[in-house]
C-alpha cells in the first residue's frame, strides 16, 4: 500500500513557533549543602603499585616493639591511645618521598589526600606528635637502614664492590645574622640569665595561675636561649682550639682568617661555601651509595665544609656496618688525602678519584719521590684508560642526591647534628624502600 494512503487521514503537523519569555533562565545551579550519603572503600583508592602500599608492605614487617613499649596508654587504663608508631613511620616515609618535610602539611594531607588517607585509616594525627617524631628517632632509622641494605644483599640484589661517596651541603636553619662572636655571646649569655631569673621571680610572686602559665611557658623559652647561647660559646672553643691546632702547620693561612663565630639558635652549624658559590650556614651531607642501584649505604653529617679526609670514616662506618669493605671507593677530588689513599690500599681497597692540579702545573699522577705504595698505585690507576673508564660510573651517584634534592633536601628545618642526621635517614630509608622494590621487582 502506498505511504501516502496508509497516513492519509492524519490531520497536517504545524511547527509551534517559540516566543520570546518574560521569566528567568532555567540553569543548574550548585548546591553545596546538599546531604549526601556515599560508600566509600579505602582500599580502592590506590593502585596495586603504589609506592604508599610498597611503603606500608616494608612497614608492617617490622619489628617496633621498642617503640610500642614505650607508649604509656594500655588496656583497661584511662588515657587516650596516641597514633601507632608503624602508622607515623608509614607516614613520614612516603611523605619524605613525596617531598613533604612539614609536620603541619603532612596533618593537612592525611585530612585530604587520598594516598594519606588510605596509610591513616580512619587514625587521626596532629603536628606536634608527627614532627616530634621524625626527628626523635635516629637510632632507630639508623638500624633500619642496615637491615634493610642487609636484607638488599641477601637476596642478590645489590652488593658491596663499588661504593661511591659524595659530599651535599645542605643550607641549615640558623640564619646568617644569629653567628656572633665571643664578645657579643658573653652578652647575650648575661641577658638571658637575668631574664631567667626575672621571670622566675615574677611566677612566684603572680598568684593568678592562668598567668603563671602564661610566665612558665616564657621562662622556659628564656631558659633554652640561655642554653643555645651557652653551646655557642663551647663550640666556639672548639673553633678555636681547631684553629690553634692548625696554626702550628700553617700559620699563614689562620692569620688572614677573621675572628671566628657561632650561631645563637644552630651552635653546630658552620659557615660553608655552597654550590653556587655563596657562603651560608650549612651542614656538609656525606653520603655513600651503590651507584648502580642507587641505593644509599651509609648517610654522616659533618660541620667542616670540606670533604678532605673523609673517606676513611666512611669507609670504616662501612665495615662496622656490614663487616665489610668495598673493592672499588669513587670519589671526587675533594676527598684526596694520601694518608687516607694508603690506608685504604692497605686494607685492599682501590680508590678512585682525581686530583687537582698543583701551582706548578705540573702532572698530578706524576709520581712523586714521598709517595707511598698505595698513593704511588693510585697515580698509576687514575692515569690509565681503564682507571679512568671505572671513575666515570661515580657519575652515578650523583642521581641519589638529584632525587633528593627534587624530594626537597635543600633546607633543614631542625637544628643539631642528631636532628639534622634523623631528616637525612628519612630520605635514605624512604629512597632504599621504593628503589629496592624496583630492583627486586625487576630481578624477579
Amino acid at each position: 500500500m502506498p505511504e501516502k494512503d496508509l497516513f492519509g487521514g492524519l490531520p497536517e503537523q504545524s511547527v509551534a513557533k517559540a516566543e520570546p519569555s518574560s521569566g528567568k533562565p532555567r540553569m543548574r545551579e550548585p548546591e553545596r549543602r546538599q546531604v549526601e550519603l556515599r560508600p566509600v572503600d579505602l582500599d580502592s583508592l590506590l593502585a596495586a603499585d603504589h609506592p604508599a602500599r610498597v611503603i606500608w608492605r616494608y612497614v608492617e614487617r617490622l619489628d617496633l616493639k621498642v617503640l610500642e613499649d614505650a607508649i604509656g596508654a594500655r588496656e583497661h587504663t584511662p588515657g587516650q591511645a596516641p597514633a601507632s608508631p608503624r602508622l607515623l613511620l608509614a607516614l613520614w616515609l612516603y611523605a619524605t618521598s613525596q617531598g613533604v618535610g612539614s609536620a603541619r602539611a603532612l596533618e593537612r594531607l592525611c585530612a585530604s589526600h587520598d594516598a594519606y588517607r588510605w596509610l591513616c585509616g580512619g587514625v587521626s594525627v596532629n603536628y606536634h606528635g608527627l614532627a616530634d617524631f621524625r626527628s626523635g628517632h635516629g637510632e632507630l632509622l639508623d638500624r633500619l637502614l642496615t637491615h634493610n641494605i642487609a636484607a638488599l644483599m641477601a637476596d642478590d640484589v645489590i652488593e658491596l664492590a663499588e661504593v661511591v661517596q659524595d659530599g651535599v651541603r645542605v643550607r641549615a636553619g640558623a640564619g646568617a645574622s644569629s653567628f656572633r662572636r665571643r664578645q657579643s655571646l658573653h652578652k647575650h649569655l648575661k641577658k638571658a640569665r637575668r631574664l631567667v631569673e626575672y621571670l622566675k621571680r615574677e611566677i612566684d610572686e603572680d598568684p593568678d595561675a592562668s598567668n603563671r602559665r602564661i610566665k612558665a611557658a616564657q621562662e622556659r623559652a628564656a631558659r633554652e636561649r640561655e642554653q643555645r647561647v651557652a653551646a655557642a660559646l663551647d663550640k666556639l672553643a672548639e673553633i678555636e682550639a681547631e684553629r690553634e691546632r692548625r696554626g702550628k702547620t700553617n700559620k699563614k693561612q689562620v692569620a688572614k682568617q677573621k675572628e671566628p663565630r657561632t650561631s645563637t639558635t644552630d651552635s653546630q652549624a658552620r659557615v660553608m661555601k655552597m654550590a653556587d658559590g655563596g657562603f651560608r650556614p650549612a651542614y656538609n651531607c656525606q653520603i655513600g651509595t651503590v651507584a648502580e642501584g642507587q641505593i644509599v649505604l651509609d648517610v654522616a653529617i659533618d660541620t667542616t665544609g670540606s670533604d678532605r679526609g673523609l673517606l676513611r670514616p666512611m669507609l670504616e662506618r662501612l665495615e662496622e656496618r656490614y663487616e665489610s669493605l668495598p673493592r672499588r671507593h669513587l670519589v671526587d677530588g675533594g676527598f684526596h688525602k694520601n694518608d687516607d689513599t694508603e690506608w685504604a690500599a692497605g686494607e685492599g681497597v682501590l680508590v678512585y678519584g682525581p686530583t687537582t692540579r698543583n701551582k706548578h702545573k705540573s702532572d698530578p699522577y706524576a709520581p712523586r719521590p714521598k709517595d707511598g705504595p698505595g698513593v704511588a698505585a693510585w697515580r698509576r690507576r687514575m692515569r690509565s684508560p681503564h682507571g679512568k673508564g671505572v671513575y666515570k660510573r661515580r657519575a652515578m651517584g650523583e642521581c641519589i642526591n638529584a632525587r633528593f634534592r627534587q624530594w626537597g633536601l635543600r633546607q633543614f628545618t631542625v637544628r643539631g647534628v642528631h636532628k639534622v642526621k634523623a631528616v637525612l635517614l628519612w630520605f635514605a630509608l624512604a629512597n632504599n624502600i621504593i628503589a629496592g622494590h624496583r630492583l627486586t621487582t625487576a630481578k624477579a
